[in-house]
């Protein structure tokens, strides 16, 4: 299977990618590098912000709602201004956002984590029609946040644990009972970063220092896998005007020599289609 540089930009945590579907175009995350970034046909576009920004859900046209380090802000694509809906862990210095995705309610889930990564240090949230409520305490890397495409059954992983978890949703979107081990890949010493769900309910998994994204189905069952040459894989995306195209961002932080590639954004063809991202409904 052929896998392709979408954009060249190297990125020191590249994360977050989101297909608009209303503007047919990709948005992502240099999450370290403090700025989003799209392109437009030929021509690389970003943003810069004050402070780290790491996922988007798109609330119509010409507006996204992103996660910053301190807050859930609205911005303006054509302007590139932005003002805070919501604070998110303002008066925590130590946690920052990470990875999130809008629910077919019209929620957010976003998960912060600890800036050094510190066990414990961050939670998962949901922002539902103006309210931030938490859903998981106590965890370390947020990652994985997807949704399966009956809308009753959210996915998300603490990194560290090598787990994902999936768990079922009421009408509204809100977590139903407890949730459970849905890929358990710490025999294989995977680590499971971003996550997205295809529309016949495989999640494709990024998996940090693997150079890879692999598919489970909706049971659970690794189906195949999807090589990256971006060793450090941090999240796919679903996108193209009908969704057979899949983007994948990647890191170079850490890499004390990074070799070709490394941190870019790479597209391909899974062989399946994807979901078009939910609205974000503020209100």
């Amino acid at each position: 299977m052929t896998t392709d540089i979408y954009d060249a930009r190297a990125c020191q945590l590249g994360e977050g990618p989101l297909w608009h579907p209303e503007r047919q175009q990709l948005f992502w995350f240099d999450i370290l590098g403090k700025r989003l970034m799209s392109r437009d046909g030929d021509t690389a576009l970003a943003w810069e912000f004050d402070e780290y920004v790491s996922a988007a859900g798109w609330i119509d046209r010409d507006t996204l709602m992103i996660a910053s380090q301190s807050a859930l802000l609205r911005f303006d694509i054509p302007s590139g201004d932005h003002e805070v809906i919501l604070p998110l862990e303002a008066d925590n210095g130590l946690t920052r956002s990470n990875d999130g995705r809008a629910d077919p309610a019209g929620g957010f889930w976003i998960g912060t984590m600890g800036i050094e990564a510190e066990p414990g240090a961050g939670a998962i949230y949901r922002y539902y029609r103006g309210a931030l409520e938490v859903l998981f305490p106590e965890i370390s890397i947020s990652n994985s946040i997807c949704f399966a495409p009956d809308g009753r059954h959210a996915y998300y992983a603490d990194t560290p644990t090598r787990q994902i978890m999936v768990q079922a949703l009421d009408r509204e979107g809100w977590p139903a009972g407890k949730p459970e081990v849905f890929v358990d890949l710490r025999d294989e010493g995977l680590n499971p970063d971003g996550s997205v769900v295809d529309s016949a309910g495989g999640l494709w998994n990024a998996q940090w220092g693997a150079g890879r994204v692999a598919c489970y189905d909706s049971d659970g069952r690794f189906d195949r896998a999807i090589a990256i040459s971006g060793r450090q894989t941090t999240c796919p995306a679903f996108g193209g005007a009908n969704l057979e195209k899949m983007f994948v961002t990647s890191a170079a932080e850490g890499l004390s020599s990074p070799e070709d590639h490394q941190g870019t954004t790479f597209e391909t063809r899974p062989g399946i289609a994807g979901q078009a991202e939910s609205r974000v409904i503020l209100g």
